[in-house]
């Protein structure tokens, strides 16, 4: 018996396997930590509800006595392993007992569960998967209907789901986000189908640009899915016969109107880093070089908005750290990795 017990997961949304995950850990020791990720990111059709609404769906799913064996921890994604592994830990610290016998429950899926073994210390309760159901297949049906059918869509996987997940997912449809959601689904879904035929699953290379100005950084909002209507830093897709450097520049023009001589930014760049997690973007695997710049005190360029920003702003840098859930994909992280916005873990 443990005294503490370890599950990890997006439960996105909440279904039976994971329920029977959460019960072995539920019968393996007096308290279970529910680390529950990606509590931070905007919605998407990969992450369409908030870490709250995620826990609520668990949690009713449960009695009331085990509900009180229960806490969650709500975990952002730091799309850096290593940065992630001190921060699961980190967190559990502040709630485990220090002495505390950990267990690890979970089951090797695929290449994404490599996370199981990266817990020297705590032990792995390895449980076989249960059931054949996943997120992904009850996403794609909930999307694919309507706000009037989506009990009928969800029939052949109602029996997979607790009472809860239903219930929310009912209620949700009938909301802004859901076709706001569909919108980006359906989008996304075109976007892989134009190249499913290629021989090997293509990789993308975009380039962004984040500018910084008087202690302020330049964003926009994005005007087209996916991400419509999120924060994002100016950049897109690097062109056949550019450098990174020329497309950088190219996309900060084309979306802000911010066309600083070229002396004048590479005078102002600071660094640049390649931001590659495999889970980065939903459009596919997509590797982007950012470009992070500094003007210092001098006088804010012009800008405006075009291309595909709907709308561009400097926004000081101090206000950042509470807008992590309105940016697209890793933007926030872009911008945590040059200007430390978060405590690291």
């Amino acid at each position: 018996m443990f005294d503490t017990t370890i599950y990890i997961g997006r439960f996105e949304p909440v279904h039976n396997g994971h329920m029977a995950l959460l019960q072995r850990a539920l019968d393996s020791a007096r308290s279970v930590i529910v680390v529950m990720g990606s509590a931070w990111q905007a919605r998407s059709p990969k992450n369409p509800f908030t870490c709250d609404e995620r826990a609520n769906m668990m949690l009713a799913a449960l009695t009331a006595a085990d509900r009180a064996r229960v806490q969650v921890l709500p975990m952002r994604d730091y799309y850096n392993e290593a940065l992630w592994v001190q921060a699961v830990r980190k967190g559990v610290a502040r709630i485990a007992a220090a002495d505390a016998r950990i267990g690890l429950v979970g089951h090797f899926k695929d290449a994404t569960s490599s996370y199981l073994s990266a817990f020297p210390g705590w032990e792995l309760i390895h449980v076989e998967r249960q059931g054949r159901i996943d997120a992904t297949a009850i996403r794609d049906a909930y999307f694919g209907a309507t706000p009037g059918t989506v009990r009928a869509a969800l029939n052949d996987l109602a029996a997979q789901m607790p009472a809860s997940t239903l219930d929310f997912l009912e209620r949700f449809a009938q909301t802004t986000d859901y076709p706001a959601l569909q919108q980006e689904w359906r989008m996304l879904r075109g976007y892989r189908e134009a190249w499913a035929a290629a021989p090997y699953p293509p990789v993308f290379v975009t380039v962004d640009a984040v500018l910084r100005c008087q202690n302020q950084v330049l964003l926009i909002r994005r005007a087209h899915a996916p991400g419509k209507g999120l924060r994002a830093v100016p950049g897109g897709f690097i062109e056949q016969r550019e450098t990174v450097w020329q497309s950088c520049l190219r996309e900060l023009a084309e979306e802000t109107h911010c066309e600083l001589p070229e002396a004048r930014m590479r005078a102002a760049l600071q660094s640049v880093a390649v931001f590659d997690h495999p889970d980065r973007s939903q459009r596919g695997r997509t590797i982007t070089h950012a470009h992070y710049f500094d003007l210092g005190d001098a006088p804010f360029p012009a800008v405006r908005a075009d291309d595909d920003a709907m709308q561009v702003e400097w926004v000081a840098v101090e206000k950042l750290a509470a807008m992590e859930e309105e940016f697209f994909e890793d933007h926030f992280h872009m911008l945590d990795h040059f200007l430390v916005l978060t405590t690291p873990p």
